[in-house]
Order: structure tokens, then sequence, then C-alpha cells
């Protein structure tokens, strides 16, 4: 059994999804034989902040060959999984995990950080992300984060409780990007939510609270949330002269 199967990370799971990711995992070594190289788990599984009932299965499966008869022989286990445990997964081929990698770089400092392997050896042990990527890409998604942010006003027709909700994804959405700042400009700071919030509070001289509970003060935590993320794209995008 892979080590995988048995860590605590995955043993927390409730059952139904463990039995379920079992035997996806089963189906596919069986449907694909020698052209799987790798599966792991990523995401809130693998940090140990996986909510039941409102995570996804975050998944990356990595194969020698992606053609279409490859594809299509798992088809049915991989909707099965879906379905049956929200199992979301990307699907790379081994050659393409250097490009991947400079594409999207934060994610895969994460997975290369917090995974469970479920199959197979760890594909991204020789992997290499340059800080100029993670910069370009840290902005882009602040970016994205802040646009969308006045969405949320907009669509919300004045509705607070959704403005909350939103905002509250948001705040979710952002902790990476957040997080991967705090690490190039050399702050300590741990993975979860609330601690990456506090740390760049401190660091752009603004009061998060507010972020704590955005459903109670969806005004305020948008207006903190809107003057975190100009002060840490300003940040971002003065390094750009340094990496």
């Amino acid at each position: 059994m892979s080590a995988g199967l048995t860590h605590p990370m995955f043993l927390a799971l409730p059952s139904t999804v463990r039995d379920r990711i079992t035997e996806w995992t089963k189906s596919l070594e069986a449907a694909l034989g020698d052209d799987l190289v790798a599966i792991l788990l990523t995401g809130g599984v693998a940090r140990g902040d996986f909510r039941p009932g409102e995570s996804d299965v975050n998944a990356l499966i990595v194969l020698h060959d992606a053609s279409f008869e490859k594809l299509d022989a798992i088809s049915s286990a991989m909707q099965a999984a879906r379905y049956g445990a929200r199992v979301e997964p990307t699907i790379l081929t081994q050659d393409e995990l250097p490009g991947a990698c400079d594409a999207f770089p934060l994610l895969y400092d994460e997975i290369t950080k917090w995974n469970l392997i479920l199959v197979g050896e760890d594909p991204f042990v020789d992997a290499v992300v340059h800080d100029t990527h993670r910069r370009l890409r840290i902005e882009q998604e602040l970016r994205e984060a802040q646009i969308g942010l006045r969405r949320v006003v907009t669509d919300a027709l004045g509705a607070r409780e959704a403005i909350g909700g939103a905002v509250g994804r948001k705040i979710r959405q952002v902790r990476r990007p957040l997080r991967a700042l705090l690490v190039l400009k050399a702050i300590a700071c741990k993975e979860d939510l609330a601690s990456v919030l506090a740390c760049a509070g401190e660091a752009y001289g603004v009061d998060v609270a507010s972020l704590a509970a955005p459903r109670e003060a969806p005004e305020a935590a948008h207006g903190a949330l809107t003057k975190l993320l100009a002060a840490a794209i300003a940040d971002v995008k003065a390094m750009e002269r340094d990496l």
C-alpha cells in the first residue's frame, strides 16, 4: 500500500472520501499501466486544512503520454471520483513539468512542499522555480483579486450578506499570493490564512481585524482587503527591478 494512503492527513479524511479515492487510484493504475508516472493529492488535503463538505480534493496525475486513448480510458473513473469525492484533478505529462513550474510557480511551490503521493515517486524532486516567475505570478493573482473585489459590490445589488460571503472567498483566494510575497520579503509566516493575514497586515500597516469575519462587517472587510491588496501590489511591483 502506498505511504500516502496511510498518511495521517489521508486518514483524517471522512471514510467515504478515503474509500472513493482508494478505488479511484486503483482504477487509474489498472487503466494506465506503465504510462502512469504518479498520482498526488495536493491542496487542503496535503496541508491539513481540508473542510468536509466544503473543500475539493485537489489531485495531480502525471503521465508519460496524455493521448486521447489514455484519457478516454480513465474518463469513467474520473467522473466517479469527481461526483463521489469532489476530486478535482490536473493532468500533466512528465515532459510538461518544467514549463508548468514556470507558468504556475506559486501552485507548484505549494505542491512541492505539500503533497501526498498515492502512486509513483515525487515528480517534483528536481523542480526549479525562479523568483522572477514567482513575482510575476504574485502580481497577477493579486491584481485579479483586486479587480474581482470591485465586482463583488456591483454584483451584490446592495445585499450585504452576499458581499460578506464574496469578500470571504476573495480573502481565501489571496492567501497563497500574499504568503508567497512575504516569503520573497524574507518575512517568516505560517501557512494558515489567519497567520498570513496578520503578517501581511503588519507588513503593510493595514488593520485586518475585520477580515476574520467578513459577513459580520462586509463594508469594513471590503475596505481592509482593498487597502491590503493595493499595498501588496505596489510592493511587488517595486520588486520588478530587483528580480
